[in-house]
């Protein structure tokens, strides 16, 4: 791994090429949750080996499961059952992966053991009080330092108790959390959510043999588990990640006379959001070979140059590209008139407080913008922006890249700090980016 302290990106000509982003971040962490809940071997192809999904691997190898990496890069987990995970030696580490650690969390807490768990400075920032309080009614004791943050203890259930619990935000992770115990809690166990969320726990699940039930009623979209089930090893074929595709996809949108190929990119309809923005504001993104691999649909995108116009973003479109915001932005940098983003007060829980983030970097590269309590305000010309800022990352990987692409079509160089976060999600961005014809160094 290669570390970095800070990164430049400078003014580049058009990026051309095929290429092939890496595997997707929250399929890759459940190929491996579910793979070790199994009975059998299963195998996953194309994961992504950033630091997040290296996490859950060792987590999941810590409570027992046995995974390994063959020469061919495909990863092999070899599962407990439901309810066959062991109490852990030591610490968990989660590093800087929300999701490994509050899906983490919803196994740990229907198994009848204890266990410690802790991440990086970033992910001990971050709220557990949402996903601790419905494991609390499910029977599980979740111990959280102040302000319910990392380091804390899960204590599983020995009895637990299937719930039925309404979100009171819209977030996968919760739901997931939840879900996943009920997977050894007996009898049904039921969310539900108002606004529709990312469904690659409930599609995984099936793949695996679980029994998921999903209608729509008065109250909103109701997500049940049929608890107990017998998980099957099932193989899993990772599609590329759409948070990561984003990035060459802005980039080339931006920079005249682009043309890039992306193969393989998943387009899960919960996750595709940050593409039919771009289309509405004028991006010729066409999607090829659409297809089905696993369960969650793919495609291969032709992304080409193009002239953006600003648009309003609306609140209900936030979870479904709820990560992609920093990089519309930087697209709203470039785009002619006024793009208003609703709906993102999400944000400010993420890695960082990625709002103020996202919009200290624009004004530090000359970009207009107004930031709210849960909205932002991009005011483009049409022109490229000055550029030249140096951005504070707060060790974010998603503001790293998306910085790292204005600055490939601002007039001069953009500068972030802490740019080895990128390692955690897209590990070698900077150098298959410059074989396209960008200047990352």
């Amino acid at each position: 791994m290669t570390r970095h302290s800070s990164l430049s990106s400078t003014p580049c000509g058009s990026l051309k090429g095929t290429f092939k982003v890496p595997g997707d971040k929250s399929i890759s962490h459940r190929s491996l949750m579910f793979g070790a809940l199994a009975v059998g071997e299963t195998r996953v192809f194309g994961m992504l080996e950033g630091e997040d999904v290296l996490a859950t691997a060792k987590a999941m190898a810590a409570l027992g499961a046995t995974i390994h990496r063959d020469d061919d890069g495909v990863w092999h987990v070899e599962g407990r059952g439901i309810g066959g995970l062991c109490e852990p030696e030591d610490v968990l580490d989660m590093g800087n992966s929300g999701t490994s650690a509050r899906l983490l969390m919803g196994i740990l807490g229907s198994h009848p053991i204890t266990t410690f768990m802790t991440g990086d400075a970033s992910l001990r920032k971050r709220p557990m009080g949402r996903v601790a309080d419905p494991l609390a009614e499910m029977g599980a004791q979740v111990s959280c330092r102040s302000g319910q943050r990392l380091p804390l203890m899960v204590r599983g259930a020995t009895t637990p108790m299937p719930i039925r619990y309404k979100l009171p935000m819209a977030s996968a992770q919760v739901k997931s959390c939840i879900l996943l115990a009920g997977l050894n809690t007996p009898g049904e166990t039921t969310v539900i959510e108002t606004e529709h969320t990312r469904d690659h726990t409930e599609l995984m699940l099936r793949h695996f043999g679980a029994e998921v039930r999903v209608v729509q009623t008065k109250e909103g979209r109701e997500t049940t588990i049929v608890g107990q089930p017998e998980l099957v090893a099932a193989d899993v074929l990772v599609p590329s990640d759409p948070s990561s595709a984003a990035f060459p996809t802005v980039a080339a949108l931006i920079n005249p006379g682009s043309e890039l190929r992306l193969p393989g990119i998943g387009m899960n309809p919960h996750r595709n959001g940050i593409y039919i923005t771009l289309k509405e504001m004028g991006a010729d993104i066409t999607l090829e070979n659409e297809r089905t691999e696993a369960g969650e649909p793919v495609a291969d995108l032709l992304i080409r140059a193009s002239k953006l116009k600003g648009i309003t973003v609306p609140a209900e479109r936030a979870p479904s590209m709820i990560d992609e915001y920093p990089v519309l932005a930087v697209a709203a940098a470039f785009a002619e008139g006024k793009t208003v983003m609703h709906g993102l007060g999400e944000l400010r829980v993420k890695e960082s407080d990625r709002l103020s983030a996202v919009a200290n970097g624009l004004k530090a590269c000359g970009v207009t913008c107004e930031e709210g309590e849960d909205f932002l305000i991009v005011e483009g010309n049409g022109d490229a922006p000055l550029g030249g800022g140096t951005i504070t990352t707060h060790f974010d990987h998603r503001i790293a890249m998306s910085f790292l692409v204005l600055g490939m079509a601002a007039r001069q160089k953009v500068t972030v700090l802490d740019a080895e976060a990128i390692d955690t999600s897209f590990p070698g961005f900077a150098t298959l980016m410059n074989s396209l014809g960008a200047g990352i160094s």
